[in-house]
């Protein structure tokens, strides 16, 4: 099991910076992740393409073109990418909503602790493919999923048939481009020869300022 953030646990909740939770809330959220571990099946896939940078920010793929100025930031020097789907699996969903029936608290608890948990195990994920790119001597840029600054989430139909998601980790896509299991996450990482700098990423290319979850500097 990868080792879940409880400060990301704490800011989904709400308790920003330094805060430090009362000891009832610190009990209940250990007392959620382990109810939640025993519903988690992670699965993920990935897949590598040539990137092609074209002239106003738009990005070839190969298997597909986007248009973006934050991810061609993101991916400047990049010769490749990796495309990649993750997931908590279905019986997250099912764990979450029956709780949203008994106990809306406990609800929202196990909401925060979900939506820490993908994000540790996208973590997991990126260090293993760091490695792997190491040993090629090569380098990685941070995560980069639809949504975040000014990639659309209508591009997600595009990361999902190309990694044939519903096939090999069993996410599908809403009317309004939403994953199902919700706790799923795409995203492109950059592959380089050439060690980044400071690259902006998460929260930082958000063009969401008032976002409640938003972290703090």
């Amino acid at each position: 099991m990868a080792e879940v953030n409880r400060r990301e646990i704490y800011r989904y909740l709400g308790i920003k910076g330094q805060q430090e939770p009362d000891l009832q809330t610190k009990d209940l959220v250990e007392d959620c992740l382990g109810e939640l571990e025993r519903s988690v099946n992670c699965r993920s896939f990935y897949r590598r393409y040539p990137l092609t940078l074209l002239p106003d920010s738009e990005l070839d793929f190969t298997c597909f073109k986007v248009k973006s100025r934050a991810l061609s930031r993101n991916l400047k020097d990049c010769q490749e990418i990796i495309l990649f789907a993750a997931t908590l699996g279905a019986g997250v969903d099912l764990l979450l909503r029956r709780y949203s029936r008994l106990s809306m608290s406990r609800a929202v608890v196990l909401q925060a602790c979900a939506a820490a948990r993908i994000e540790s195990y996208c973590n997991e994920i990126n260090d293993k493919l760091k490695a792997e790119a190491a040993e090629e001597g090569l380098y990685l840029r941070p995560r980069f999923s639809p949504g975040y600054g000014d990639l659309p989430l209508s591009c997600q139909p595009d990361f999902c048939r190309v990694l044939e998601a519903e096939k090999t980790v069993g996410i599908t896509l809403t009317e309004s481009f939403l994953m199902m299991p919700s706790k799923s996450v795409t995203a492109v990482i950059g592959v380089s020869k050439i060690a980044a700098g400071c690259v902006k990423e998460g929260c930082e290319v958000c063009s969401n300022k008032n976002c409640l979850y938003r972290r703090d500097k």
